[in-house]
């Protein structure tokens, strides 16, 4: 349905800040947007909204605009958002904790439907109705829950042996909150987060105006 070659990683990311705005139009009855709209609302240029979407295909009308609604759908369909996710959570340490909080996954389509550690004080219990598993549990809930997506939020010495377990288990899709660099084989896409290398990305630029 959709073009089928390599897409930078920028447009997927302003592709997902587009689909926010356009679903707060449609929230406000607002019926056409055009793409200085869009540019306005989310920090790009028109042109780079007009790009982005022409990798895709050819949206709304030349003159008039885009409909919010129907730009929306289309774009979560780009993003694979047009069904939910089943999503592990690995870690249920502070930041699992704060993870298995956060509400923003379900809106999105982002079922969190388990919890993965392996303190016994912890498995058994809940997080936010979620249930802990022990991690030798992996193989077996990943199958019994359809799990697709995980998040890894175990201490640094522990992510590597983790999403290899992981991967072993079936799961594809991979946001690494270790600090730490990890392999995977080359059918799993795999995402790094790491929250101090963006507090050095401010502050090198803020460092610029010294």
């Amino acid at each position: 349905m959709f073009k089928k070659f390599k897409i930078p990683d920028a447009t997927i990311g302003r592709l997902t800040a587009y689909s926010r705005f356009l679903k707060e139009a449609d929230e406000k009855g607002i019926s056409t947007v055009s793409s200085q709209h869009i540019a306005e609302a989310t920090g790009v240029t028109p042109t780079q909204v007009r790009k982005d979407l022409a990798y895709f295909g050819e949206f709304g009308t030349r003159g008039v605009g885009y409909n919010p609604r129907e730009l929306y759908n289309y774009i979560m369909k780009i993003l694979g958002l047009d069904k939910k996710w089943k999503v592990a959570i690995f870690g249920a340490g502070h930041l699992g904790t704060a993870l298995s909080q956060y509400k923003g996954f379900l809106e999105r389509g982002f079922e969190i439907v388990c919890i993965f550690d392996n303190d016994p004080e912890k498995v058994g219990k809940k997080l936010n109705n979620v249930e802990i598993f022990h991690i030798n549990d992996l193989k077996t809930k990943a199958r019994e829950l359809n799990i697709e997506l995980g998040i890894v939020a175990v201490p640094a010495q522990a992510a590597q042996e983790v999403i290899n377990q992981m991967v072993e288990a079936g799961i594809r899709g991979i946001i690494n909150f270790a600090p730490v660099n990890v392999t995977v084989p080359e059918n799993v896409v795999l995402r790094r987060v790491d929250l101090a290398s963006q507090l050095e990305y401010l502050t090198y630029y803020l460092g610029e105006n010294r």
